[in-house]
Parts: structure tokens; sequence; C-alpha cells
């Protein structure tokens, strides 16, 4: 994998279910494709056809994992579909997703995006009842409490299991006849549900996805809330936890979601331009032209020139075609890195004082590089601003940075950080106007990995794991 996406903040997982359409496999497979960025490690659909669950998954990419072929071996009515990123469980196609089992002569069939908090311990207090489990997911804990829970009525069920979990899930789950979305009460992950034209439903974690296959857009999946599609009548929802304030995950709207989607009811377009133009009245710089990092930093760059009146220009070009791996450059090739994605258009920088604008320092050292190769382009001055504060907090609610080790912020004040890129200046948008951008209020948002107030600790246990993680996956 490129550092370019190695060293910037991935995500955890993209959910698409449709509920009632005779091609929902296929609608399925688009609503994966349009949340392709947020897990690209593997992909996979299960459907139900009444009797049947009907399951396809495999490492990849969406468009690789499936075929014309493996979506007619997917017949029903009803599909669940996911794209991963791991952040916890080994990236095995053992950890793919959704998962199926069969229990008492019911399937069950399940699909997350996040992190539980709490997964060590209740994975160990299932084990000691006697539960066998097949990967290293926490997601399999939702199955197991299931499993336990099946002799209660379905209602009861879903708030015995659900409430037992602590940490970052909106979930899709299957069985026949019905399809349930659960959004945790803190609302960290987004949620949506859409309109189908037949009268059928979609259910994706973006508005893009709902806009792909041609639904309409009606709401967000409440935080706290279970929904369940049954043949029986209209969606009814169930509120197994007590009303509490959400906690949005921010770098959704710094970062994760696609700029056409709306999340948590903002338009992420105009939220990372108006970060841009908030940049712009927070860091005032003298300079010839802005320029974003292609892709991460176009919005944001937009906003941040339209409101200083400084020029737009693309500063270098990015290569489309580079794929998720290549040959990798022995070391006289060091550079090469670099250079296979993004290129310094040097006729433009030659002698040019330029600001950058980012969405993120996250390890530091694809700035590094980058910033390296447009001094080595002629830049004379090179100004960067990022459009989210520093990242100083691991997060453990389903982005990949677990450690404060791995996170530059933590360990340098933004001058050093400044000198270790190798810029002449660097400013970060302030909290208060990151929260400014989105026009809700600061209490909505979970900040933590800004300002290290956690919604929800960790158990000893689960930090111990994320920590152990790190560590070997820096051996």
């Amino acid at each position: 994998m490129l550092c370019d996406d190695a060293c910037k903040p991935r995500h955890e997982c993209g959910l698409c279910g449709i509920y009632h359409h005779e091609d929902a496999a296929k609608l399925a497979y688009f609503g994966l494709f349009a949340l392709q960025h947020r897990g690209q490690e593997s992909a996979g659909i299960a459907a139900c056809d009444g009797q049947s669950v009907h399951l396809h998954k495999a490492m990849g990419l969406v468009p690789d994992v499936f075929s014309e072929d493996t979506l007619r071996r997917l017949p029903g009515d009803t599909a669940i579909g996911h794209v991963r990123y791991s952040t916890t469980g080994a990236s095995t196609v053992t950890n793919t997703q959704p998962l199926v089992v069969t229990h008492k002569n019911e399937v069950l069939s399940v699909a997350h995006n996040g992190n539980l908090v709490n997964s060590i311990n209740l994975r160990q207090e299932l084990e000691e009842l006697g539960s066998i489990f097949q990967t290293t997911m926490d997601s399999e804990v939702v199955l197991h409490l299931m499993a336990r829970n099946a002799g209660l009525p379905l209602d009861h069920a879903l708030t015995k299991t659900f409430t037992a979990l602590q940490g970052a899930y909106s979930a899709l789950m299957l069985t026949r006849g019905k399809m349930i979305a659960v959004r945790d009460p803190d609302g960290f992950r987004p949620l949506c549900i859409g309109r189908l034209h037949n009268g059928g439903y979609i259910v994706a974690s973006e508005t893009c996805a709902i806009d792909l296959v041609g639904g309409h857009y009606l709401r967000d999946v409440a935080p706290g809330e279970v929904v369940i599609f049954s043949d029986d009548d209209e969606p009814r929802s169930l509120f197994p936890w007590p009303k509490q304030n959400s906690h949005f995950c921010i770098f959704e709207q710094v970062y994760f979601a696609r700029p056409d989607s709306d999340i948590f009811g903002i338009n992420v377009y105009s939220t990372r331009k108006r970060m841009g133009e908030i940049l712009a009245r927070e860091a005032k710089i003298d300079a010839d032209f802005v320029m974003p990092f292609p892709d991460s930093g176009n919005y944001a760059a937009i906003g941040y020139s339209q409101a200083s009146g400084i020029p737009l220009e693309m500063g270098v070009i990015r290569n489309h075609y580079v794929g998720r791996t290549f040959i990798q450059p022995t070391q006289s090739m060091r550079d090469f890195n670099v250079r296979v994605k993004l290129n310094p258009v040097r006729s433009l920088l030659r002698d040019k004082r330029v600001i950058i604008v980012e969405d993120s320092i996250i390890r530091g050292t694809t700035g590094k590089s980058r910033v390296h190769a447009l001094r080595d382009a002629g830049a004379k001055e090179i100004h960067m601003v990022i459009s989210c504060p520093p990242t100083r907090f691991p997060c453990y609610y389903g982005i990949d940075f677990p450690s404060s080790s791995q996170l530059i912020a933590a360990e340098k004040t933004v001058a050093e950080i400044a000198k270790y890129i190798g810029l002449d200046s660097l400013h970060y948008l302030s909290l208060e106007g990151l929260v400014e951008a989105t026009g809700l209020n600061k209490e909505d948002f979970c900040l933590a990995c800004f300002d290290g107030n956690y919604p929800i600790a960790p158990d000893k246990s689960f930090h111990k794991n994320a920590l152990a993680n790190v560590c070997a996956a820096v051996r």
C-alpha cells in the first residue's frame, strides 16, 4: 500500500442494507460501491430469499469481489452488505463481513461499523458460558449475545443484546423476513434510511449510497434507535436506552465521509468549505496561491481561497490510475512512493510562496515527503494550514490510531511539527472554528481525538489489546 494511504487516518467500515426489492443484492452492491472509501480491505453481501440466507464475501475492492455471476447466486428481496477496513481483528478472509450463523434453526446475519470498547470482557464472559468464536472481530459478540437471548421475543432479545454493548456501533442484521438497523446511543457512526422507488427501503452509512441507487433520503437512524423492517407493517422503532446527548464523530465531517453526503444532517462539502473559510480568518498568510494535496484538501482549499482572495491552483497533479498495490521501488528509488501518486507542477511552483491546505496530519511522514518534493520543484515558501485541530489523543471508536505514539501532535509542538515537515509555517484550525463550521453545538460531537474527553472509556482489557496490536504492527 502507498505510504500516502498508510499514513492517513483509515476508516472503519461501510454498511448498506436493502429491504423489499427484487434486486436486493445488486442494489446492495451499488450501495457498497458508493461507500468504497469507508473500507477497501474486503466486501461482502448476505441476501435472504425468505427461507435461506446466501452469502458471498472476499478480500478486495467491491468490483473485484462481485460479478454478475456471484450476484445471481444471492437471490432474495432483502440483503445487507459491508465494506471493511480492520480496526479490531486481523485483516483476513475469516474476519470479513457480514457474519452469518444458524442457531436453533434461525439464521442471523450481522454487519457492523465501529468499535465495541467492552468487547474483550464480553467475549471472555461468553466463552466462559460455552460460546465458541470463529473470528477475532468484536462484531461476532453481537451474534453470540443474540443467540443467548434467542428464547425471548425479538424486541426483548434486541434490547438485552444491544444494551450490553458499549462503544461505537451502527449495525445491520438480517433474519428471515426482517432487516434490523441499530445505532448506538451516542450516535458515533452515521446511519441513514432512504425509500426506494418500488416502496422498499435502503439503510446506509452515507446518503451518497441512497443517491446512487435512485432512492429518496428519509431520515437518519436516531442515536439509540433500533429500526425493524418487517413484512407485517411499516418499519417500527425501539429506543432501549434512556435519552442522552449525541456524540457524533467529527472526523466524519473532516475526513471520512464523501463530500456529496449529508452526515448528521450536515452537507459534508459545505462544511469542509466553511472550515477553509474560517482557517483564512484564523491564519492570515501572504502568498502567491493556495493549493490542496488532492483529494483530501480540495474543499477546504476552495473555502480558504475564496475567503482570503488568494488564487487557487493545483500545484500537484494526482495520478488516478494508481492501484492499491504496486511493485515496490528499491532504496535508490526512495522518493517513488511520493511521485507515483502526486507529481508537482514545476513551472507553476518555481519561486512561488504557496499555502497548502490539508485536512489532517496524523503521523507526519507523508507531509514531510510531499513538502520535500515541492521544495525540489522550486517553491520559495511553503506554508500549511490544517482544517482541524492537532490530533493528540487515540481513538477507540473505529479509527486506526488507538495509541498516542502514532500521533505526531502528541509528541511535538506545532513549531516542532513544522520544522520536522520542512514548512515555513504551520497553522491548525481551532477547535471552536471546527465546531463553528458544522453549524452544530460542541456538545453534539465526540472531540476526544482533539481534547482527550472520551464519552465512553474503554475497559482495561480493550485498551491493553489495542496497545498490543500497535506494538505488533510496528515490529
